[in-house]
């Protein structure tokens, strides 16, 4: 167990722009090959960007960074939902710090917030064609709901599952 691993709420704007700054690099590197170099560049300034990441805490996102000892590993951003589900909008861990279970880690976090706030369920959507990342939710217990086809604007289409996880 990774002793040195912890979260820390994204409280000022100081977080936000490094939450924004190591999102451009994720979202590069591992969405380009998958969805294409524009639409990367249209999600990241639409959902990633420092102003996005200000409007959605203005409408009631929490952002967390994931570190491993003092090294900024990634980050989170979870949305109370309706139905008492917990909506996890974002997981991302940068690509030299992936193999160290800081997203296992980090789901330990997410499930602790939703047995102290009572929530029943956590539930994301994903790309249908990000098979690494559909492997790592499938392994850590999320099942395959539904399925959604997104219009987000500029031509662009998110296809994604949606995928949900039931506290115990």
């Amino acid at each position: 167990m990774n002793t040195d691993f912890y979260l820390k709420k994204a409280e000022t704007d100081d977080h936000l722009r490094q939450i924004a700054d190591l999102a451009e690099i994720i979202w590069n590197e591992h969405f380009t090959p998958i969805i294409g170099k524009k639409q990367v560049d249209y999600m990241i300034e639409k959902f990633q960007s420092y102003p996005a990441l200000k409007e959605q805490i203005a409408d009631g996102y929490e952002y967390y960074q994931i570190f491993d000892k003092d090294e900024f590993c990634g980050y989170t951003g979870i949305h109370p939902g309706e139905d008492n589900r917990l909506f996890l909008s974002k997981l991302y861990i940068k690509k030299e710090c992936r193999g160290r279970h800081l997203a296992s880690l980090a789901f330990s976090f997410l499930k602790d917030i939703c047995q102290k706030r009572g929530y029943s369920a956590i539930w994301l959507t994903c790309n249908k064609q990000n098979k690494s990342t559909l492997n790592v939710y499938r392994h850590l217990g999320f099942e395959t709901i539904d399925t959604q086809e997104a219009d987000i604007g500029d031509g662009f289409i998110m296809d994604d599952y949606i995928m949900e996880y039931t506290i115990v």
